[in-house]
């Protein structure tokens, strides 16, 4: 919360990149751990529906940022990131008092068997070295849609200042209805991979997002992005509740799991990282018009090699 609440207090470029740094940092390795514990906590057949609940919860954060953009940004900017923070700090609290990882069933069966730690340097040397490579596929395609994804989120704001002529606080709000959207289709989610298979509700979901990007680009309307985003977040729920499930479930034993959580997080927020940039520099080539054509081009490359992990996938049988 204290970073957080310094951004809009920088005094200059460099102070802004130094807490923004720091901020990504402590960000970027608390969210892992937290992660790690849904296996932990909840046997295979339950992980995607228990991940649609936490990524509900995460989503909320969508529409509470939007609701900040809308009520708050435009008369008080600073003011505005304290909300946030005051929010983060009582789940902070909460986690604290409530919660005990030693009590999870994970932990205890690893205790029961005396399972030994795996270094993580093994861990990483598995998963490059060998043969059967839908590992390394889906990580891939978590490094390209996470990209897609936060280009999607990061960039609205410019975009619907430069593309649709709104103001900022207007144009941060274009993403609350999507964060609605999202919610509503987490749980359906879980339960559709659930029937149909995970990587395919990932594919079609991909596939969907895609899709509302190119419909986007000829509809540039406050009215008609609203939609477009809100099937977009439909789509990109398929993905974001089946994708750290499925590569859980391609672990080679469970005591790697807290590992595999941390590469899924590590790749997601690479992509994160990378995504906005090379939008940006597509936007500086292209104009602000075709920024969300650009963001399909990313998306449709995740689905491709999606559509390589299916088939790799079925010829292992599995």
């Amino acid at each position: 919360p204290v970073l957080f609440v310094s951004l809009p207090w920088t005094t200059s470029l460099l102070t802004l990149a130094v807490v923004m740094f720091l901020y990504a940092l402590v960000a970027n390795t608390i969210r892992p751990l937290a992660e790690s514990m849904v296996p932990d906590f909840l046997p295979p057949q339950r992980r995607s529906r228990a991940n649609a609940v936490v990524k509900i919860a995460t989503s909320l954060t969508i529409v509470v940022a939007s609701l900040v953009s809308l009520l708050v940004v435009d008369e008080h900017p600073r003011g505005a990131f304290g909300i946030p923070a005051a929010i983060l700090l009582g789940v902070t609290v909460v986690l604290i008092v409530k919660v005990r990882d030693n009590q999870s069933a994970g932990y205890r069966a690893a205790v029961a068997g005396g399972e030994e730690r795996v270094p993580f340097r093994r861990v990483l040397t598995d998963l490059l070295t060998d043969p059967d490579r839908r590992r390394v596929l889906l990580l891939l395609t978590v490094f390209l849609f996470g990209g897609a994804w936060f280009a999607s989120r990061s960039l609205i704001t410019p975009y619907g200042m430069a593309a649709l002529g709104l103001t900022r606080g207007e144009a941060g709000g274009l993403t609350l209805p999507s964060g609605i959207a999202f919610l509503l289709a987490a749980y359906p989610a879980a339960l559709l991979a659930d029937r149909y298979g995970r990587l395919r509700v990932i594919g079609v979901g991909m596939a969907l997002f895609t899709a509302a990007m190119v419909a986007g680009t000829f509809v540039q309307t406050a009215t008609g992005t609203v939609v477009v985003f809100c099937i977009a977040a439909a789509g990109a729920a398929g993905f974001s509740i089946n994708a750290a499930v499925a590569l859980w479930n391609l672990a080679p034993s469970s005591r790697v799991l807290g590992a595999y959580t941390g590469l899924y997080a590590v790749t997601w927020y690479l992509g994160g990282f990378a995504g906005p940039a090379l939008i940006g520099l597509a936007v500086d080539l292209t104009g602000w018009d075709g920024m969300l054509l650009d963001i399909a081009v990313l998306s449709a490359l995740a689905v491709l090699v999606i559509a390589r992990l299916g088939r790799l996938q079925r010829r292992s049988g599995t």
